[in-house]
Parts: C-alpha cells; sequence; structure tokens
C-alpha cells in the first residue's frame, strides 16, 4: 500500500524509499559506493540512505532516480514519504522530477490477468520462457509493453559479478529472444543495454500491421530468450512492477542432476523471508519440474527461487532474474 491511501507512517515510507534504491542499485549491479560517485555524494551517503541513518532528500531522490534509470519507481517512493510526512499537502505540489518518462500512453493502465514463467535448464542452457495475460483498464490504446532481462553469476559479490559481465556481456545474438501476441510475432526495440542488464520495449506491431491492445481488451503475450549458466546465476525472481492477478513459476532441471529447490519473498517494508508455501515437484520425461504459484501477490514484491544440484559439485554451486 502506499502512503496516499494512509498506511504508511513516515518511518515506514523512509523503510520503502531505502529499499527500493537498493533494489534498483542491485538490479543495476553497481556497489554503494560506485552509486555515491555517480550521484555525487560522498562513499558513505547512499549506505546511510539504506540503513535508515539518512532520512530521503528530494535533492538525493532525483539523483538516485537518474542514476539508476528506475522508470519513477524511486521517485514515488520519495512522494509517498512526503505525502507521510504531510498529508495534508497535495501530492502536486512537490515537483515533477526531470526527464520523466510515461512507461505507457496517457490513460492507459495494465493488469496482468495472469503470468506464467517456466524455465527450462539441459545442463549447459537456460531458456525461459514468459507467457503473460495483459488486460488494458485504461481509456487509450497500448501500443508496447516493457521487459527486463537481469543476470547475476555471483549473488552477493557484486564486484565480482561486475568483472566477469565486464568480460563476458551479455550479447542479444545469444538471448535469441523471441515475442509473439495473438501467434503474430512482436517486434522489439531495446531501452537499456548493459551488460548484464536488459530492457526491451515488445511493440504491439509486425511488418505485417498494428494490433494494439484497446481498453477493456486482454491477449495473452508471449516472450522467450535463452542465457547459458556460465552467465545465469542459481536464482529467479519474479518482481511484481504491474496489478497482478495471478503469478505462477515452473523450474525444469534434469533429475538426473538432483535438483533442489527453495525460495523467498521480499516486500518493499519487509526482509526476506521464506515462501508461504513450498514449491510441488513432479517427474516429468527425465526432468524434475518445480512449480510454485500465488494468487493476488502484492504490488512490489518480489518472489525469488534459488537452486542447487547435489549431484553436481559444489565447486560451481555459485553458478548464474528477472525478470
Amino acid at each position: 500500500m502506499d502512503a496516499r491511501d494512509g498506511a504508511l507512517t513516515v518511518e515506514q515510507a523512509a523503510e520503502a524509499f531505502a529499499a527500493e534504491v537498493a533494489y534498483w542499485r542491485e538490479v543495476r549491479g553497481l556497489a554503494k559506493r560506485e552509486l555515491a560517485r555517480r550521484m555525487g555524494f560522498d562513499p558513505s551517503y547512499v549506505s546511510h540512505v539504506e540503513s535508515g541513518r539518512h532520512k530521503p532528500t528530494e535533492d538525493f531522490a532525483r539523483r538516485a532516480e537518474e542514476a539508476l534509470n528506475a522508470g519513477k519507481a524511486i521517485w514515488k517512493r520519495w512522494l509517498d514519504y512526503e505525502t507521510a510526512k504531510t498529508p495534508a499537502a497535495p501530492a502536486a505540489a512537490v515537483p515533477a522530477p526531470r526527464r520523466a518518462e510515461q512507461p505507457y500512453a496517457t490513460g492507459s493502465a495494465i493488469v496482468v490477468e495472469h503470468d506464467a514463467a517456466r524455465l527450462d535448464y539441459d545442463g549447459r542452457l537456460y531458456r525461459l520462457t514468459m507467457r503473460r495475460l495483459l488486460r488494458n483498464t485504461g481509456s487509450e490504446p497500448i501500443t508496447r509493453y516493457l521487459i527486463r532481462i537481469s543476470v547475476d553469476r555471483y549473488p552477493g559479490e557484486p564486484e565480482r559479478s561486475n568483472a566477469h559481465y565486464r568480460e563476458h556481456p551479455l550479447t542479444w545474438d545469444e538471448l535469441a529472444l523471441t515475442a509473439t501476441c495473438r501467434g503474430e510475432a512482436m517486434r522489439w526495440q531495446t531501452k537499456h543495454d548493459r551488460d548484464a542488464f536488459k530492457e526491451v520495449w515488445l511493440l504491439f506491431d509486425n511488418e505485417q500491421g498494428r494490433f494494439p491492445l484497446y481498453p477493456g481488451e486482454s491477449v495473452w503475450i508471449e516472450y522467450a530468450y535463452s542465457v547459458g549458466d556460465e552467465k545465469w546465476g542459481r536464482w529467479f525472481q519474479r518482481a511484481v512492477r504491474l496489478p497482478t492477478e495471478h503469478l505462477a513459476v515452473e523450474l525444469a532441471f534434469p533429475a538426473e542432476l538432483d535438483p533442489a529447490v527453495w525460495g523467498t519473498e521480499t516486500s518493499m517494508t519487509a526482509e526476506a523471508a521464506p515462501l508461504r508455501t513450498a514449491p510441488v515437484q513432479r517427474e516429468e520425461n527425465g526432468m524434475r519440474v518445480f512449480s510454485w504459484s500465488t494468487s493476488t501477490p502484492a504490488l512490489h514484491a518480489r518472489y525469488r527461487l534459488e537452486w542447487r544440484f547435489r549431484a553436481r559439485p559444489e565447486r560451481d554451486a555459485n553458478q548464474g532474474e528477472f525478470r
């Protein structure tokens, strides 16, 4: 819930702001010192904000939003914090951030009726397939949809991961991204292209014509991409960025690797806790498939599944979002 709904105290809003900054810093693969350098702050300042020792300021929010390119998520948390401090003041009194970008057309609003992810691993390559049922609850046609691809070979060791991806960046050729809607191929455009992070606009059109998502309509889209296990981490995370009615994840690993899977749930105001329900497993044509789902997941919540292969030496247990 947002502070403007009367749900957040000033302390909770400050915690949510700090968590948002930390989340986007991790997505971008930056150490606190590097983010502080890019923002023009003392190296310790980011650490103090993320730990709650320093309260959010407008200047910090603006610079963090610009440095992390967070799609106004950090700025929104700053507005929530300001509203929590002075609930009688209208949000419009706070200036809009510089170079703000509307992710979709004005008047559009997307609800994800069903979000289904399946990650298949053949012992060498991961192939992620995402299927989403989107509903336009706004008043304008929607012509594009933003997706993110993020990997981390060494979770918890950002400097090591950064060095790894500088030497071995993700490439579009290896990703082999495909996308369809109503059986039609979708064109796509790059928004951000980083060594370990990509943002892509899937377009509701192709060489044969346009097929926008009109108000009141629902449509399934599907996209897929591949990443080798030397670049993927042994984790997969779903971040709820749009109102979502149902979320499901399947992980399919070779049974001969004897995989084990567990997961955690994190909100913007709470530390990671075990998933409320355990993944269910089944055998399927030599694969061990782990399934997990939840209804009405909280907005901005993050659900993270991790695994290890008990039949493979532990020396490579840290091998390779999103995503």
